[in-house]
């Protein structure tokens, strides 16, 4: 809708400020836009538009006529490809009102003929752009009633890789007791842990019956819903690189899975990063699933560095498409790092002071008040940047400076973040302060821990400046900190602002600036610092705090999920949102 302006080259007439709407396209479609001016009369929303091609955009424009006009697209925005050039053609339009114009042109993208979008660059299902139905997609913010209908409807295999390891034991095992006793596990699943060592499924059952706890203090509740989970967990030994083993797996879950009719498979990496290459190749040569997906599951890290991460990739990517892949990071499942984009996005006094002209310095802090204790062999190996900050903090940072995405699609979210991680400049090591805890009287010091060589240089703390060279940022230090054996335990996001220009209380002599603070852990809160009159007959000015204590405006808070439930459930769904793409 708009003005209407001659084009005498074309013979009829383009409407600029255009309104579109969408018209839903024929499932399973590559993702399209159908788009079409509001004035032109079409059939009902719900009437199908099949076209036998996939096409990326398509663009009706409503002509000058008395109804058998042409309609065409300006040849000054797009090349015109016409529908039978791209040898496609409209199927099953109904017949529109005769007052409506007759479509008998339609202009379609170069973009039609591309080639699929790669593993970098997913599609996204046209039906996502309806919005509406039951044939909607699952999105960021969704409903936990909603997810518990959804998770109901197909059954699954959960399988753990390295059940006899600690992360298994620590983590995994819990999060899938804790979702089946909230009743969100599908109705009809399995788990079976897979490990090196021999076992019976009775020792299994023995050794996660010790890890697994209710987060509610419901007793009788937990103890009657682990006599119901246990039975559901089994064991398979083998080794990672075994096709005879893996095998073995697959035969043992074919009359579970027959009696359903579907076969999903979500494998779970809680093993070292050294056999993610040749158990993945094995479970796609003797561990898919015949009639569902597959899916997998891999935990940190994803190599050591860019190298060593392209070649896992390649190797990975040659087996198992890039939506089969789920790189999971828990951070992002975190309830403060979550609640970041309806932080930013959904209230309006946020975002216009989210910039260089407010922001003085944003700092990402995670500290933690113990040790190494017992990890020495890997963390040495590892250290501090590429333990916590190359992976949690640098998620943190991309949510907090990215910029609204399209939608809350996962590809949607994915796409700012990787456009906001290629704005920072290549960090040097001048843009680091890096250091070893040493001991006490009361505490060993890092060189003293078992397992760590005497001479090891590996960090335990490390502080870094970011500089983010873009419009909204530029200029704006981002600083990161984080450590072992500090003072206390905190993760949180501090927004410093600038000082009040031209202010008549010289209020920065006495307290600091205008602080929002993202507090992670513990203890989950928001909290606003700023400057306030104290009351009575008083002209003093003190520091005040507008809270939002978690535990305290929230009944649900008492019951906060842990993120690895929050994210081995998206896997389920297929949710991507809050896991990390390859190109991140």
């Amino acid at each position: 809708e708009g003005e209407k302006t001659s084009n005498k080259e074309q013979g009829g007439a383009l409407y600029h400020h255009r309104k579109y709407i969408p018209i839903r396209t024929k499932p399973n479609m590559d993702p399209a836009f159908l788009l079409t001016p509001v004035g032109l009369s079409l059939p009902h929303r719900s009437k199908q538009l099949s076209i036998n091609i996939k096409p990326r955009w398509i663009v009706m424009n409503k002509s000058k006529g008395n109804g058998t006009g042409s309609h065409h697209a300006s040849k000054k925005k797009m090349r015109d490809v016409s529908i039978n050039a791209a040898a496609a053609e409209l199927k099953h339009v109904p017949e529109a009102k005769k007052s409506a114009p007759a479509v008998n042109q339609v202009a379609v993208n170069e973009a039609a003929t591309s080639p699929p979008p790669t593993s970098s660059q997913s599609s996204i299902p046209a039906s996502f752009f309806i919005g509406q139905g039951p044939d909607s997609e699952l999105s960021l913010m969704d409903s936990v009633n909603k997810r518990k209908e959804m998770a109901r409807k197909e059954p699954v295999s959960i399988i753990v890789l390295g059940a006899s390891g600690d992360l298994a034991k620590k983590k995994t095992f819990p999060a899938l007791f804790s979702l089946f006793y909230h009743d969100l596990l599908p109705s009809n699943f399995r788990i079976i842990g897979y490990a090196r060592s021999p076992m019976s499924d009775d020792e299994f059952r023995e050794m996660i019956m010790g890890t697994l706890k209710c987060r509610v203090l419901d007793g009788a509740k937990c103890a009657a819903k682990m006599d119901a989970f246990l039975p559901k967990c089994h064991y398979q030994s083998g080794a990672y690189d075994s096709d005879e083993a893996m095998g073995a797996l697959s035969t043992s879950l074919k009359s579970f899975e027959d009696s359903h009719g579907i076969a999903n498979r979500l494998y779970y990496f809680a093993i070292p990063p050294s056999v993610f290459e040749p158990v993945s190749h094995t479970i796609h040569r003797a561990g898919r699933a015949s009639k569902g997906w597959t899916r997998l599951v891999v935990e940190k890290p994803f190599g050591r560095d860019l190298a060593s991460y392209q070649k896992l990739q390649q190797s990975l990517s040659s087996v198992f498409h890039e939506d089969e892949i789920y790189r999971i990071d828990h951070y992002l499942g975190k309830e403060l790092v979550q609640n970041m984009m309806t932080l930013r996005f959904a209230n309006s006094v946020f975002e216009p002071m989210w910039n260089r002209d407010y922001v003085q310095s944003v700092q990402i802090t995670f500290k933690e008040p113990f040790g190494v204790e017992g990890r020495a062999g890997y963390f040495n190996d590892i250290g501090i940047v590429r333990d916590i900050m190359q992976n949690h903090l640098l998620q943190v940072l991309a949510l907090t400076a990215m910029e609204a995405p399209v939608s809350l699609h996962s590809e949607d979210i994915r796409n700012e973040k990787v456009k906001l991680l290629r704005t920072i400049q290549p960090l040097t090591l001048n843009d680091f302060v890096l250091g070893q805890y040493k001991g006490n009287k009361a505490n060993k010091g890092y060189l003293e821990d078992e397992g760590v060589p005497p001479n090891s240089r590996t960090p335990t703390f490390a502080a870094c400046a970011f500089k983010i060279n873009n419009r909204r940022w530029d200029g704006v230090p981002f600083l990161m900190k984080a450590g072992k054996a500090l003072d206390e335990r905190k993760a949180e996001i501090r927004i410093i602002f600038k000082p009040v220009p031209g202010d008549i209380f010289h209020a920065p002599n006495i307290v600091k600036n205008n602080e929002l603070v993202i507090r992670v852990q513990p203890d989950e809160a928001i909290y606003l610092k700023i400057v306030s009159k104290v009351p009575g007959l008083t002209s003093r000015l003190e520091e005040a705090r507008l809270n939002l204590f978690y535990r305290t405006a929230w009944e649900e808070s008492m019951d906060i999920p842990d993120a690895y439930e929050r994210l081995i459930l998206d896997v389920i769904q297929g949710e991507k949102s809050l896991f990390i793409r390859d190109d991140e």
